[in-house]
């Protein structure tokens, strides 16, 4: 398992987003393909840029009752993309059924990862909105377990994280982490936040990395110093 910057093409439409990804000339970029695209654009969007070459993060969060998670990520299987996600929330049973789901015929399946915690929301929040009484680096390390026990291949989570999830679940189990800012950057509204060259140190297997690329005034550049950063 090789380690990777994923782009976070947080776009709201096809154009957009061509004219985004027509800057890495000669490069294919990992990129995850979020709610607001999906939304927008379909399955026709995820189509064409697997066209184009890139491997692709299809970050839709399905959290629903089994049956109904099961039938969506069969639909989802046939788009061909690399990874899918849910939220762990869901229970242990759900993320079983979206794995049955998500594996085709012939055996072969995205890489299912599961939503722990989001990175905006923090412990207080976690607490008193959600009413989940352990603290937060309890909650996402059970979550991180049950989707083990599911069987899925890793979770998304916090690079904060990444460390303690493979030291509880192993190494193998992959870690999927939003929440990268350059240290010279805005941190937006994510609170549990690192660098690149921090989550490469701390055991992230792969970078989400949407703001600080997308909206910087030299994308490519950008991508380059995250890839320098984070892989060498």
């Amino acid at each position: 398992m090789g380690k990777d910057v994923i782009i976070a093409c947080d776009f709201n439409s096809a154009e957009e987003t061509f004219a985004f990804l027509d800057k890495f000339t000669g490069k294919k970029p990992f990129v995850k393909i979020g709610m607001e695209l999906f939304y927008a654009e379909g399955p026709a969007i995820v189509r064409e840029i697997k066209k184009r070459g890139h491997k692709i993060f299809l970050d839709l969060k399905l959290h629903d009752i089994p049956n109904t998670v099961m039938k969506s990520m069969k639909v989802l299987s046939n788009l061909d993309v690399d990874m899918v996600n849910l939220h762990a929330a869901g229970t242990i049973a759900m993320m079983e059924a979206a794995l049955k789901g998500l594996t085709r015929e012939d055996g072969t399946r995205p890489m299912l990862i599961a939503v722990t915690q989001l990175t905006s929301t923090d412990e207080e929040r976690m607490q008193k909105e959600l009413y989940i009484n352990r603290s937060l680096e309890e909650t996402v390390m059970h979550y991180a377990e049950n989707a083990k026990t599911a069987g899925l291949d890793g979770v998304v989570c916090s690079p904060l994280e990444a460390e303690k999830v493979h030291g509880v679940c192993g190494n193998g189990f992959v870690t999927v982490t939003p929440g990268i800012r350059f240290a010279d950057g805005d941190k937006g509204d994510q609170v549990r936040i690192t660098t690149p060259a921090r989550a490469k140190e701390i055991g992230s297997d792969y970078i989400v990395v949407g703001r600080p690329i997308t909206q910087a005034a030299d994308p490519v550049a950008a991508y380059e110093r995250c890839v320098e950063e984070f892989i060498g």
